[in-house]
C-alpha cells in the first residue's frame, strides 16, 4: 500500500495534479488556499486586491510580530475597496469570490481517492460545494486506508493573526479524543513540541497542540503527519512510539511525502 501526504498547497493546483502519481490514495492535510505568499509577494488574493507594495509592507509588519500594525493597514486597504457601483467593498464576498475561484481548481487536481482535512487558512464551509465524488473530508473523524486506521483533525489554534480556521483549545482538543486510538494521526498543525513548531526563516514559533502530543503519548499512533510550518527547525522527531513527521511544504516543493506498508 502507498499513501502520498500533502498539507500547505497553498493554490499549487499543477503539482497538485500529479501529487497522486503511482499512490493508492493521495492524503492532504490542509491549507489549500493561497492569501499571500511570503516567498513571493505578487501571488496571492492579496497582492491581487492590493498591490505588490502593500503586500510587501504587511508582510515586513507581520515578520516583526506587529500583528496591530498590520490589521490597521489592512483595514484601510479593505476601507479604500468599491464595488462596480462605487460602495465600499463587502470583504466576506470578495475574499470568498477569490477562494471559490482557488478551490475550483484544486478541487479539480485532486486525484481520487483523496482524503482531506482543513487547514488553518481554508474557510470550511466552502468545502461541500467543491469536494468530488472520490474526495472524503474529515475533521475528528477516522478513515481506513489500506487496512490502517487514519484519524484526521482539521484546523489551527487561535492566534493573533486570526486565520479563518482557528478554534479554541477545548474545541480541537474534543476533536482529537472523538479519535480514539488511531494507526495515523494527520493533522494540520504539529504537536506543541518546540522544534517542530519553530520555522526558521519566519524566526518564530508557530502554534502546536499540546492535545496533539498528549494523544500521541498515550494512544502511540504508528505515525502523526501535519504540517503547518513551512521551514521546521525539525522534519521529522520519535515520540514514544510514534514517528512525527513534518510532510514538508508543497506549495514550495511540489513533492508529496511518501507512506508505505
Amino acid at each position: 500500500m502507498r499513501v502520498h501526504v500533502v498539507s500547505d498547497v497553498h493554490g499549487n493546483s499543477t503539482d497538485l495534479a500529479r501529487a497522486g502519481d503511482g499512490a493508492d490514495a493521495l492524503v492532504c492535510l490542509g491549507d489549500l488556499v493561497l492569501f499571500l505568499d511570503y516567498a513571493d509577494h505578487s501571488r496571492g488574493i492579496f497582492p491581487d486586491l492590493f498591490g505588490v507594495e502593500n503586500a510587501d509592507r504587511i508582510v515586513e509588519l507581520r515578520t516583526a510580530r506587529r500583528f496591530e500594525e498590520a490589521r490597521e493597514l489592512a483595514a484601510r486597504l479593505w476601507g479604500r475597496l468599491t464595488d462596480a457601483d462605487g460602495q465600499e467593498a463587502d470583504r466576506r464576498s470578495v475574499v470568498e469570490a477569490a477562494v471559490r475561484k482557488q478551490y475550483a481548481e484544486l478541487f479539480a487536481a485532486f486525484p481520487q481517492p483523496t482524503y482531506a482535512t482543513y487547514g488553518n487558512v481554508d474557510i470550511p464551509h466552502l468545502w461541500p460545494e467543491y469536494a468530488r465524488p472520490g474526495t472524503t473530508v474529515l475533521d475528528g473523524q477516522r478513515a481506513e486506508i489500506g487496512g490502517r486506521v487514519f484519524g484526521f483533525v482539521g484546523g489551527g489554534l487561535r492566534t493573533p493573526m486570526r486565520t479563518p480556521y482557528e478554534v479554541d483549545d477545548e474545541t480541537y482538543a474534543a476533536k482529537i479524543a472523538a479519535l480514539g486510538e488511531v494507526d495515523v494521526l494527520c493533522s494540520h498543525i504539529p504537536p506543541d513540541v518546540p522544534e517542530l513548531c519553530y520555522d526558521t526563516v519566519a524566526r518564530r514559533f508557530e502554534r502546536g497542540s499540546s492535545a496533539l502530543l498528549e494523544a500521541i503519548r498515550v494512544t502511540r499512533p504508528r505515525y502523526a503527519l501535519f504540517g503547518h510550518v513551512h521551514q521546521p527547525l525539525a522534519g521529522r522527531m520519535r515520540i514514544g512510539a510514534t514517528e512525527c513527521v513534518n510532510v514538508g511544504h508543497f506549495a514550495a516543493t511540489g513533492k508529496p511525502w511518501v507512506l508505505q506498508w
